[in-house]
């Protein structure tokens, strides 16, 4: 059985680790890890903040103690109710990784269960992420569906 728990600001620099993993493994993605050091207390803060809109599951690496096997992160956010969704709160996964040497245990997919029904305690009418090509399959086995809207981005 995978033990599956919240993330604890103690935790913050194994996450950021976690998350520099998923960085890494994204094509043309930038591997500096020069941000950590800035991120660190406001990441800090947020997995301090246990009834806030930020959470993060981890488990705990097996074969190194302190150190962490995998990470999903998400938040939620509102927007204004619509037909199928009148609520509006929308849960957004936004970081999946685990540890390369502790890959294939099941351990994203207890993680991403675990947040998955924080989200609907919280009243998410649905949930929304991206996903590489090694991820794509877990996710359609957990009900994911890809949309045929395009993503656009700005950067302020």
């Amino acid at each position: 059985m995978t033990l599956v728990r919240r993330a604890r600001p103690e935790d913050a620099a194994e996450v950021l680790r976690l998350r520099q993993v998923m960085i890494d493994s994204m094509a043309r993605a930038d591997r500096s890890t020069d941000w950590h050091a800035e991120s660190l207390p406001a990441l800090r803060a947020r997995l301090g903040e246990p009834e806030g809109d930020f959470a993060a599951f981890v488990v705990d690496h097996p074969e190194r103690p302190g150190a962490l096997a995998a990470l999903v992160a998400g938040t939620l956010d509102y927007r204004i109710g619509r037909a199928g969704d009148p609520l509006g709160t929308v849960g957004y996964v936004f970081s999946v990784a685990t540890d390369p040497d502790a890959r294939r245990r099941g351990y994203a997919r207890a993680c991403m269960d675990t947040l998955l029904g924080w989200f609907r305690e919280r009243g998410a009418g649905r949930v929304q992420l991206t996903t590489s090509a090694e991820g794509a399959p877990l996710y359609a086995s957990l009900g994911f569906r890809p949309k045929p809207d395009p993503l656009l981005e700005l950067w302020l």
